[in-house]
């Protein structure tokens, strides 16, 4: 199978995606019935998946897989006998992996796939959908039970502990392991009241569950949280949801037991803290003093940060839309698989 076979496999994909929430074919109405189901199942089986976060999910699965994307995104493979590649899923968001799968596949490696069981059910879809298209990647994708089989290379994401454990069994091969990283926003006081509501979407999609949401706010002294309360209004539903709801009301109450100083609009309390990464249905913030300020404490947690939202950063409400080229933990997982 040629790189350009593959690519174009990865393409239809999109395209299917995009005519699912688009304008459906006739001739496509099993498939289209067949992942509406499986969307349905996805959320049954977790309940952190609700349907308008996986749908999220595929619309940026699907704008990553634009055919002149790929062709420069793949321009640096090399043809070469195919190595397997283990990829160990996390199950945070869903399709979470799927960009380091894109990457061993295209690059023309086998992709021996460990899924999480908190979201095995959406990528064999879509990756069945990808032999549909193109057969030849049925010698290309094996799914792990269990133990995982021989491999040449690991790709792992996982926890501080998780990581840990990884390092230590996979340490004599070629590897990328992640562990948890954290992203952050830095307000200034000039923000819109749409640039906030697009920042709630940065911190409320996926539940605030993945490492690209907003989990702590910079802000100047003397910050007023007024506005950015009233522009999140509309992301009040999330309580309704039974797992961040559980978290929100065991947080709240620790907080008024502990008589802890906090802000809450009744689905988000807001709580001035020195650590990066905050509790489901908490948003911490820390204030600066000034511009030198703040790009020095930017600086000493960059080795925990995935990404860092407003104030000539990414723009507010895009946290989540990563393009193509932008890789988990900065580490560029294509030139690793390229050089094994």
């Amino acid at each position: 199978m040629t790189l350009k076979q593959r690519i174009q496999g990865f393409v239809q994909v999109g395209l299917f995606i995009n005519r699912h929430f688009n304008e459906q074919q006739p001739s496509e109405t099993q498939l289209q019935q067949g992942l509406d189901k499986l969307i349905e199942m996805a959320h049954i089986y977790n309940n952190w998946f609700i349907p308008e976060f996986v749908k999220e999910s595929l619309i940026n699965v699907s704008i990553l897989l634009k055919e002149e994307d790929l062709i420069k995104f793949s321009a640096p493979i090399k043809e070469k006998e195919p190595k397997t590649i283990a990829v160990i899923c996390a199950g945070n968001v869903p399709m979470v992996c799927f960009h380091d799968i894109l990457c061993v596949l295209l690059s023309g490696n086998i992709a021996l796939i460990k899924l999480s069981s908190d979201d095995n059910l959406l990528m064999p879809f879509f990756l069945k959908l990808l032999t549909h298209y193109e057969p030849a990647f049925e010698a290309q994708i094996l799914f792990a039970e269990g133990k995982l089989g021989a491999f040449d290379a690991v790709i792992a994401t996982g926890s501080n502990n998780t990581a840990g454990h990884f390092k230590y069994y996979f340490d004599k091969y070629p590897h990328i392991i992640r562990k948890n990283r954290s992203s952050i926003a830095v307000l200034t006081g000039k923000e819109s009241t749409q640039d906030l509501k697009n920042l709630g979407k940065d911190i409320f999609l996926y539940f605030g569950l993945g490492c690209r949401n907003v989990s702590k706010l910079l802000v100047p002294k003397g910050y007023s949280f007024d506005t950015f309360f009233e522009s999140i209004v509309d992301f009040g539903f999330v309580v309704n949801n039974k797992k961040y709801g559980n978290n929100y009301d065991y947080h709240r109450a620790i907080y008024l037991l502990e008589s802890m100083t906090f802000l809450d609009n009744n689905f988000l309390m807001i709580k001035e803290n020195a650590d990066l990464h905050s509790p489901v249905g908490v948003l911490y913030y820390q204030y600066y003093e000034n511009e030198k300020e703040l790009n020095a404490y930017l600086d000493s947690i960059k080795d925990d940060l995935q990404c860092v939202v407003g104030a000539k950063n990414i723009p507010f409400g895009y946290s989540q839309q990563p393009v193509i080229t932008d890789f988990a933990d900065n580490v560029n997982t294509l030139e690793f698989l390229v050089n094994l």
